[in-house]
């Protein structure tokens, strides 16, 4: 024993609070629910005939003809079908995974779920209001009324909007200039409703992103290695989308 040395114990609190901070990171629920959700819908259309698929399908679309019908329960089930089957599915899957888990880990499960279907709902019915006076104006044929639609594309869109709210203030506008640019480009491209929605979709996100920004209810702290990795998964999935 040395005199007049003084040992100071190395306190273990920090170890403990990383190692719960790295765990509570990889907690999702939203998203894993989600996707399991999406992978076990692809899975089971496969394990039915070419009739009861397209049966199923068309039953869980948010077409005109069920939102006429009074069945608005398929603005909620619509989303949780890719409906580009399954092969299609198991691509795109764990691309949109990426893009779900980064805004889960940046602004939280509730803001997720509450931009995933804003971005949903919302623009499936301005493209459903814009259908209904097309069709009525005989702009476009009576049979779009009956057309599969479903899928995870509106609601992810407006997530890609809504992640202006973690990203760094000085790459906010090119983000947001663009993936409108390539939303739009998609419109006069390919002139189809789905294009529209996405557009539609990808402002309400962009709304919310910047309502967040506004209110300061997103973390600003800086994006470490993973968030750009997942960022790329998640823009990769949103090019499939506005390009595919």
């Amino acid at each position: 024993m040395i005199e007049g040395m003084v040992i100071e114990a190395v306190p273990a609190t920090p170890v403990v609070t990383n190692r719960r901070f790295r765990l509570s990171a990889l907690w999702l629920p939203a998203t894993y629910s989600y996707v399991g959700l999406l992978i076990l819908g692809a899975i089971a259309l496969t394990m039915v005939s070419a009739k009861n698929e397209t049966r199923i399908v068309l039953h869980a679309s948010t077409n005109l003809h069920n939102l006429a019908n009074g069945r608005f329960g398929t603005l909620f089930s619509s989303a949780f079908l890719v409906g580009e089957g399954a092969a299609t599915a198991f691509i795109i899957v764990p691309f949109l995974a990426c893009l779900l888990a980064l805004a889960e880990r940046r602004f939280g499960a509730v803001r997720l779920v509450h931009t995933f279907f804003i971005g949903h709902i919302g623009a499936t019915v301005l493209v459903a209001v814009g259908l209904w006076v097309a069709v009525e104006s005989q702009l476009v044929p009576n049979s779009i009324t009956m057309v599969e639609d479903v899928g995870v594309s509106y609601g992810a869109m407006a997530v890609v909007g809504a992640l202006i709210a973690v990203l760094p203030s000085h790459r906010r506008f090119v983000w947001a200039a663009s993936w409108l640019t390539l939303a739009l480009g998609g419109v006069l491209v390919w002139h189809t409703f789905t294009n529209v929605g996405h557009f539609l979709a990808l402002c309400l996100g962009l709304g919310i992103g910047r309502l967040m920004i506004r209110r300061q209810v997103a973390p600003q702290r800086p994006m470490n290695w993973t968030d750009y990795v997942l960022l790329a998964g998640g823009s990769v999935f949103a090019c499939l989308m506005l390009l595919g």
